[in-house]
């Protein structure tokens, strides 16, 4: 058995274990050399040697023993540092040690990375603007891979803004920053899947020190634990453990944690306790700026095509909900006139988008309003949807309201629950109020005016 034949039998195990579990479990593992029937493998942790062992071991045996009948067994051992002498290699065998040496290698071999990373998501392709521009700074900092002032790292916002692709980013940018931490990504719902698998297996101990044994934990779209109690506890332990550890967490979702439903109050309270970071709705410059970004990009595929002028600025407008409807719309123009051989042209554009530009239509929400409202008057949101019924507050909440009613399809019913749990009598009277007031009062009117063209944007 030789290391040029371990080469070949790994190739034959990823088509048996697939790529997460190849990538996670035997590609870290090294061959070292066979006699007396025992094959040695270089590990970087007694932990990964053990679950090896346990969980790989025969099929590993099975692989070995077609180039070399005689092996009956197979050993895990952490290679001794630099300079030590035979003792204490066998102990790194024998004993597990905490502060057991890595072997730094590729960034595979000590980031167990579940869920796939995407290449083009990095730092690099992201486009910075100022909706977006605090939730970058923060992930930069976080992504040096030394101390932070905030643990964890809470980014949220809604579909399409840029939450996965910050997340993305900050993992590439750790692993080659610091190939040696321990960087573990994954969504919140392979979480959720590998507890149920550990409790189904019987090997609780097993989870508890994967998890708790990272640098790095990030986990994405977090809100899909909310209402699942058992692991909601387990990440709360997880979660605590880790920051007991001076370890790093960066967590994403699609809302703030204080309006995810059915989550814990001490989970809640645990990830609103460092930097929560909203990414808002991306705004005219932003979408323009990524479209260009993006054009860039296509013309690697497209050299010869043009692009007439006031075609990014007409798709920047029209499509503002989504930045992945925004990139997929660019896509589709491209490919499209390199298929019929013609200038995307405004004619082009319109032809070939009708049916996203229809779907496209400008949708207001009703955050949106409530966060236009409170910039505009200069108070915080959390007191314009408060209990406070200080007049400063009072009125914004009743423009907040009439603009709600006016602009969106919500019913009174849902916009009194979205303004703290309101009566829709309560709404009713706000919206009356500013229906007597735009028109007796220039300044309510020419607010009202403003904001309406704010949120037409």
């Amino acid at each position: 058995m030789t290391k040029e034949k371990w080469g070949q039998l790994r190739q034959r195990l990823l088509k048996t274990v697939g790529q997460n579990n190849y990538t996670n479990w035997i590609e870290p593992i090294e061959f070292r050399a066979a006699n007396d029937g025992i094959a040695t493998f270089d590990v970087p942790t007694n932990f990964l040697g053990n679950y090896v062992s346990q969980n790989f071991a025969d099929l590993i045996l099975h692989e070995l023993k077609t180039e070399d009948p005689s092996l009956r067994r197979l050993r895990f051992a952490v290679p001794a540092p630099v300079g030590a002498g035979a003792d204490m290699q066998e102990e790194a065998v024998t004993e597990q040690r905490p502060n057991a040496p890595r072997a730094v290698k590729s960034p595979a071999s000590n980031a167990l990375t579940t869920a796939p990373l995407d290449k083009r998501f990095t730092f690099d392709t992201f486009v910075v603007g100022k909706p977006n521009e605090l939730a970058h700074a923060a992930a930069r900092r976080v992504a040096e891979g030394g101390p932070v002032t905030f643990n964890p790292l809470f980014l949220y916002g809604g579909v399409g803004l840029g939450k996965t692709h910050l997340m993305h980013a900050i993992a590439h940018e750790l692993r080659a920053r610091r190939p040696e931490m321990n960087v573990l990504y994954l969504s919140a719902e392979q979480f959720m899947y590998r507890f149920v698998q550990a409790l189904r297996d019987r090997k609780m101990m097993d989870f508890k020190e994967i998890f708790r044994s990272v640098d790095v934990l990030m986990v994405d779209d977090v809100q899909f634990i909310a209402g699942k109690d058992s692991t909601q506890e387990e990440f709360f332990h997880t979660f605590n453990a880790l920051v007991d550890q001076n370890k790093q967490i960066i967590i994403s979702a699609d809302r703030s944690p204080s309006e995810i439903k059915d989550l814990e109050d001490r989970v809640k309270s645990r990830l609103q306790c460092g930097l929560v970071v909203d990414l808002h709705p991306t705004d005219y410059e932003l979408r323009l700026g990524i479209l260009q970004s993006k054009v860039e990009q296509q013309r690697v595929n497209y050299p010869d095509l043009e692009v007439e002028a006031g075609v990014l600025e007409f798709l920047a407008h029209r499509i503002s909900t989504n930045v992945r409807v925004l990139e997929g719309a660019l896509t589709r123009l491209f490919a499209f006139a390199s298929l019929v051989g013609r200038e995307i042209n405004m004619e082009l554009t319109q032809d070939c988008l009708s049916d996203v530009l229809r779907a496209s239509e400008r949708k207001i929400t009703v955050e949106e309003i409530q966060r236009k409202v409170s910039d505009h008057y200069n108070i915080r949101l959390s007191d314009m949807i408060g209990p406070k019924r200080l007049r400063s507050y009072a009125r914004p909440r009743q423009v907040a309201m009439y603009l709600c009613k006016k602009m969106t399809s919500r019913s009174l019913p849902e916009i009194g629950r979205r303004f703290g749990g309101r009566d829709h009598t309560t709404v009713m009277h706000g919206v009356k109020r500013i229906e007597e007031l735009k028109t007796q009062d220039g300044q309510i009117a020419e607010d009202l005016e403003l904001l309406r063209r704010a949120l037409e944007e």
